[in-house]
């Protein structure tokens, strides 16, 4: 028989008899996951779940509960399409800015990607990518007030083109629309631009040596090949900027003027000039419906995209 190996009491134990002593001790692995996602959840509830049911819990009083008026819970801020009419051309304005502002922001971002990918490389285009996500480093009044510095009359547009024509007529469209759709597509146009690089970055290259090869145009190439396969990064891009765009109040408020009054304007005026949040909660809740019946509608393409 062989001889048994006696274990001193200098000896380490082997890793048979630790996990012998330590299997009785041992914490079911959902206490780790637990212990691990409630910081988590923990912020989400105190930063989103909470102020939200608190707004939505507004949405349906009569009043602002923070005076000695009685309040009680109605229906009326959600009427307020048919009581005021006048914001279902408010509600109008603001989906027009989010269509231009997402149709601009799409063609642009998608050549500006569609030039990142095909016709740089290396240090040019990590330059290059750096540049178009510079508006995200800047202050967003910054931007938004630089603007109309250009755009006013007798700006800088203005000066530069007397530069070249003394007798031109003033260019300044400030307090307008077209003011406002600009102001919104340098905020959001990288959104659009990096959803659509990582789209065509995936594109084998093999699929277009193949349709070149066999003769395609390139107009053939462009709507054939690249715009379905880079759908994906137009929609996601898309989805980024409109639903955001419809909600924007502060380039409305300062490129807009008398003329920039949108959903987010007037969600903003009850909040702090009329003291009105009953009206502005049940106001932020039905874009916040628009915005998940859009989520539902393009999440189907988006799988089916993925699933193709």
């Amino acid at each position: 028989m062989p001889a048994e190996t006696a274990i001193g009491p200098g000896a380490a134990p082997s890793r048979d008899d630790v996990a012998a002593r330590t299997n009785g001790r041992r914490l079911p692995p959902w206490v780790a996951t637990v212990a691990m996602l409630m910081p988590t959840y923990a912020w989400l509830t105190l930063a989103v779940i909470l102020p939200l049911g608190a707004m939505l819990t507004f949405s349906f009083l009569s009043g602002t509960p923070m005076g000695r008026k009685e309040v009680f819970f109605t229906l009326k801020n959600y009427r307020a399409f048919v009581d005021q009419p006048y914001l279902v051309g408010v509600a109008w304005t603001s989906l027009l800015i989010g269509l231009w502002t997402t149709a601009i922001c799409a063609v642009l971002g998608f050549f500006t990607a569609l030039a990142l990918v095909r016709a740089t490389s290396g240090r040019v285009r990590e330059t290059l990518l750096i540049l178009v996500i510079l508006p995200f480093w800047t202050n967003g009044l910054v931007r938004v007030f630089s603007w109309t510095m250009v755009i006013r009359e007798g700006g800088f547009l203005d000066s530069a083109i007397r530069v070249i024509w003394a007798d031109a007529p003033s260019t300044g469209f400030l307090y307008s629309l077209p003011a406002i759709v600009l102001g919104l597509v340098h905020g959001y146009l990288p959104y659009m631009v990096l959803t659509c690089y990582v789209a065509l970055l995936a594109i084998d290259d093999s699929i277009l040596e193949a349709a070149e090869s066999l003769g395609a145009r390139w107009w053939t190439t462009l709507f054939k090949i690249l715009v379905p396969l880079a759908a994906p990064g137009l929609i996601s891009g898309s989805i980024l900027i409109f639903v955001p765009v419809i909600g924007a109040f502060m380039e409305p408020r300062i490129l807009g003027g008398t003329r920039g009054v949108t959903l987010g304007t007037v969600i903003e005026e009850q909040f702090t000039a009329a003291f009105n949040w009953p009206l502005g909660a049940a106001l932020s809740f039905t874009i916040l419906a628009v915005v998940l019946a859009i989520f539902a509608t393009f999440s189907g393409v988006l799988r089916r995209n993925a699933a193709v």
